[in-house]
């Protein structure tokens, strides 16, 4: 059953079944015309009844819904082809846009990974069981464009669209300053830090994220409502730990790069810590080691960046030690 956590705002858990983030925080904010629906779920039968429930206990109809989606990633964007009519505005931003437009696939990014040291035949087995491929929505309708800065107004609420990237590159929250709560999608969440992965050599994503953590933080926040997991207070003080987290993580990575020989970022990876239930780094899921390595690309490309190390050689695998 929807939740309301603010007069005429809901949250609507959607199952996302087998992950570890365990459900999807859909939220509507009902309106006598448009009703506002903020992310969606997968492309799956188990999505797709949960949020038709959530909206039939609301006394709402998919005619009378607008979408808002976050970011690209399929636990928030797959069922949108599901709950498109002729008249839903799907308002998007323009960043994630582009890559969907321009998507090749997921060989660049197979390509990528073994130039990083991933074995390809484990990646293409992972990517070929990630939720993105299996679960995405089966076509893209016509998408609304929003900026930074853009306004909506739906029911009793204005929403500030501020763009926040680092887990994509368009990552966009909603903020409603009368109330003071923050809509983050997956760029903030309580107990768990979002994935920030790089697949690419002209991206510097957790200098992004880290940005965008210090662009929200003087913003009036009492309440989160993230994407995934509980809502939270303490705006300013997790906005602070997620920041210290990665400050951590690239410290470690430094220290692992000190070692006698350069090593690729598929081998940081196996040497950093992760809060998973495997004995060691042969034992972690496929899926988790991409996970894992893309977040030890994120790292070493900072560093890289700041010159705190340098590539040793490019090939056939590309391998950092200290600067």
């Amino acid at each position: 059953m929807p939740e309301e956590v603010y007069p005429g705002v809901y949250r609507i858990k959607i199952p996302l079944p087998k992950s570890p983030l365990k459900y999807l925080n859909s939220y509507v904010i009902r309106d006598d015309q448009r009703n506002l629906v903020v992310d969606t779920g997968l492309n799956r039968d188990v999505c797709r009844q949960a949020m038709m429930d959530g909206l039939s206990a609301l006394n709402i109809d998919l005619e009378s819904v607008d979408l808002f989606i976050t970011h690209m990633h399929a636990d928030h964007f797959g069922l949108v082809s599901q709950m498109t009519t002729d008249n839903t505005v799907v308002y998007f931003n323009k960043p994630d846009s582009e890559l969907i437009e321009n998507w090749q696939g997921f060989d660049p990014m197979i390509r990528y990974g073994a130039r990083n040291g991933f074995p390809e035949t484990e990646l293409r087995q992972a990517l070929e069981q990630h939720p993105g491929f299996k679960y995405g929505t089966g076509w893209t309708p016509g998408l609304s464009l929003i900026n930074d800065g853009d306004v909506l107004k739906y029911g009793n609420y204005e929403f500030t669209c501020i763009q926040t990237p680092g887990h994509t590159q368009g990552h966009t929250c909603l903020y409603n300053a009368d109330n003071r709560f923050l809509i983050s999608g997956d760029h903030m969440l309580y107990d768990i830090t979002p994935n920030i992965q790089c697949w690419a050599e002209d991206a510097n994503p957790l200098k992004d994220y880290m940005d965008s953590l210090d662009k929200i933080r003087p913003l009036q926040v009492e309440r989160v409502l993230p994407g995934h997991r509980r809502l939270f207070e303490n705006f300013r003080g997790r906005v602070d730990e997620l920041k210290q987290h990665h400050l951590d993580r690239l410290e470690e990575v430094a220290a692992i790069l000190s070692g006698p020989a350069p090593q690729s970022a598929y081998e940081v990876a196996s040497k950093m810590s992760w809060d998973i239930a495997a004995k060691n780094w042969e034992a972690f899921p496929v899926a988790q080691k991409w996970f894992a390595t893309g977040e030890a690309i994120a790292h070493l490309r900072l560093l890289e960046r700041e010159n705190r190390i340098r590539r040793e050689k490019e090939t056939p695998v590309i391998a950092f030690a200290p600067a």
